[in-house]
């Protein structure tokens, strides 16, 4: 009556003493004989040791003895509070027996131990976790009956699952080992996720989990695709059933749940039966033969009709005809299915090994109110015909056919009988055997020539696109209407006009000169001194204009007019009516008109004395502020017929002299000069 959590597997197991982890009750017994295949030994590792050790092992201990029966020999007395088990203990045959005796204590929760063939060097426990090793990845075998219920594990496939968990009993949820009978599990460790998914798998609940530093996740074959349920591969004349729910609502419309209805994920009513016994079932036929690995369900997705599957079997055939139940292997009862809980949540269950049929079968067994699911299928294509043509010789020619057809007949009842060992997943290495040497090594040359050539025809049009822009960009520079190397920068400024203002809030620096340096000046070097800044205007693009106006003059001719400025005096020319097209005014955040020209003519030899310099300046009012001097003459090329000539043009889009309230700038007022101008 001592005996707790037992799963006895032909190659491994997991063993336990009563109401572990908790403490053991007094006086009690359990006693467990372990036997694998002849030839080899087991081999036992303990997680957890906690028995009392108060009378030196007399009343409470665990003992191990080699063999089974009166013949058997001892190996070894244990007891101790949190004693550490260095290493395995390992019997000398086939057969070991475990016996646990526990006297009157107060204290200890008695054991939890691990067996398997001594082959399994890499052997664990259920307690086992991912935390407990260092490496990125490790290899380890997991015994079987790792599904207990005192061990917890947070997350689900592909996210991966919580550092914390238990590594083989999320190996049985993940489907890469079974409970009844263990296996190999090769694990990856990566960085946590914030939050892990609850989902019920293969009879395992994995609970919602917290942020952790890393998870793991389990290296698989790959063959756990869908089959072509949900995606509508499988058509609707491959999906049958025994029987369909057909009834009429309150409104009379008529229902009928048929069976191309159990698409997992569809959105309407699932297949429902019409009678609910155990003698239902849904038939799906995938065409060919297929391995398949796994079975998701769930009920009928409808709020108002609470119907789920909570249990089914699963039955395959080749034929449709003859059918086998699927079993795990050792086992000679069918194997039942944990299926829904409520109606809405996915239910996982694997098969390990995988079934490898054409028509499958579920058959429910457990329901609530009514008979009712959708489904998908997981797993791969199979071939049978492809691992047999490697490894068998031709047959002989002097045998009869009768001969050759029960041999190859005996071949596949073998390849179909050896799906109950570990074996039987073909590996993507055997696919790939089917190529011959010689299309192996073409298809590595390609491999390799493909790229380099690749990278060669790419290297060649970039050389040839690169010298065809900078021929073309060499013609551009060297231009019959290209500006000379010195006139490039004046060029670029005389462009500004047309591109955006640097700043709104930009001043420009007025000009000024002294009596002093304009008394040194000859009258025709007034108007180029006066151009030596720098003007905010397009450069003149007339040749003939270069002589007199400097090469930033802001005044153009009249399109159309070739008249050459060379000879005319800026000073003693005759008022002439001309027009001059000024460039766009600066942007409405800037200034109006370009920076004034304040000039100093005080000292001037032909100036009166006592007569004031010449300036133009905004003023603060509507009054405009005399004009006063004897250089207007600088100003006569303005845009005005008139004796009364504005010094400034009116910018575009503003309104004519007369609203004078209206502009920015007042417009001066002139001198009378209608008959002494001329004579100056």
């Amino acid at each position: 009556d001592g005996c707790g959590h037992t799963v006895l597997g032909p190659e491994s197991g997991t063993l336990a003493s009563i109401n572990y982890p908790q403490t053991s009750p007094n006086s009690t017994v359990c006693e467990w004989e372990i036997r694998v295949k002849p030839g080899q030994r087991v081999q036992l590792k303990f997680g957890d040791f906690d028995i009392d050790d108060s009378d030196s092992c007399h009343s409470s201990y665990l003992r191990v003895h080699n063999g089974i029966g009166p013949t058997r020999t001892e190996i070894g007395k244990y007891c101790g509070f949190g004693f550490q088990m260095d290493g395995l203990i390992t019997s000398k045959s086939n057969e070991i027996t475990v016996q646990f005796m526990s006297g009157t204590h107060t204290s200890g929760r008695g054991f939890l131990a691990a067996y398997s063939t001594t082959d399994k060097s890499d052997l664990i426990t259920c307690l086992d976790n991912a935390s407990h090793f260092s490496e990125p990845e490790f290899n380890k075998y997991c015994p079987a009956g790792c599904v207990i219920g005192f061990a917890d594990i947070s997350g689900t496939i592909p996210h991966g699952y919580r550092d914390s968990s238990s590594l083989c009993m999320a190996g049985v949820h993940a489907g890469v080992v079974s409970n009844a009978l263990g296996g190999q599990i090769n694990v990856v460790i990566s960085k946590g996720i914030p939050y892990y998914e609850g989902s019920l798998a293969n009879n395992v609940t994995s609970k919602v989990g917290p942020l952790s530093t890393s998870l793991f996740t389990f290296k698989t074959s790959g063959c756990y695709g869908t089959l072509g349920m949900e995606s509508g591969v499988i058509p609707d004349s491959h999906i049958t059933a025994s029987s369909i729910l057909e009834w009429s609502d309150q409104t009379g419309q008529v229902n009928i749940w048929k069976p191309e209805n159990a698409r997992l994920k569809r959105v309407g009513p699932p297949w429902a039966a019409f009678i609910s016994d155990e003698h239902q079932w849904l038939q799906i036929d995938l065409n060919k033969e297929k391995r398949i690995t796994g079975i998701i369900t769930t009920g009928s997705t409808l709020a108002e009709y609470y119907y789920y599957v909570s249990a089914y079997r699963i039955l395959y055939s080749d034929d449709a005809q003859k059918w086998t139940a699927y079993r795990e292997p050792g086992m000679d009862k069918d194997k039942i299915f944990q299926g829904n809980t409520e109606l809405y949540q996915e239910v996982r269950n694997n098969f390990i090994p995988p079934i490898i049929a054409r028509f499958f079968r579920i058959n429910p067994l457990k329901w609530h109110q009514k008979i009712a699911l959708k489904v998908e299928l997981l797993g791969c294509q199979f071939s049978l015909g492809r691992a047999p043509k490697i490894t068998m010789p031709p047959p002989p020619q002097n045998k009869n056919d009768d001969k050759n057809d029960d041999c190859s007949d005996d071949f596949i009842h073998s390849v179909k009988t050896s799906l109950q060992t570990d074996k039987t997943t073909f590996t993507p290495e055997i696919k790939n055997t089917t190529v011959t040497p010689s299309v192996t090594k073409d298809v590595a040359l390609a491999a390799v020539l493909v790229p380099v050539l690749v990278m060669v025809f790419t290297t060649l049009i970039l050389i040839l696109v690169c010298a065809w822009h900078w021929r073309n960009r060499k013609k551009k520079t060297e231009g019959t209407y290209d500006l000379p190397s010195w006139d490039r920068a004046g060029w670029w400024k005389g462009m500004k006009q047309f591109l955006p203002n640097k700043s709104a809030e930009h001043e420009e620096t007025p000009v000024r000169y002294s009596s002093s340096e304009i008394s040194h000046l000859r009258p025709r070097e007034v108007p180029t001194m006066l151009q030596t800044e720098s003007a905010e205007y397009a450069q003149p693009l007339v040749g003939g204009m270069v002589g007199t106006l400097h090469q930033r003059s802001t005044f153009k001719p009249e399109e159309g007019k070739e008249a050459s400025y060379a000879d005319l005096d800026p000073y003693n020319s005759p008022i002439q009516e001309v027009y001059h097209a000024y460039a766009e005014p600066l942007p409405i955040t800037g200034p109006e008109y370009a920076t004034p020209i304040i000039m100093d003519m005080s000292s001037h030899p032909s100036t009166p004395l006592g007569v004031p310099s010449i300036s133009t300046f905004k003023a603060a009012g509507n009054q405009a502020p005399p004009l006063v001097g004897t250089y207007n003459k600088l100003l006569s090329r303005t845009d005005s017929t008139s004796s009364a000539q504005a010094l400034y043009d009116t910018p575009k889009g503003q309104p004519g002299p007369g609203a004078a309230d209206e502009l920015v700038y007042q417009v001066p007022q002139s001198v009378a000069h209608s008959t002494g101008s001329k004579d100056e």
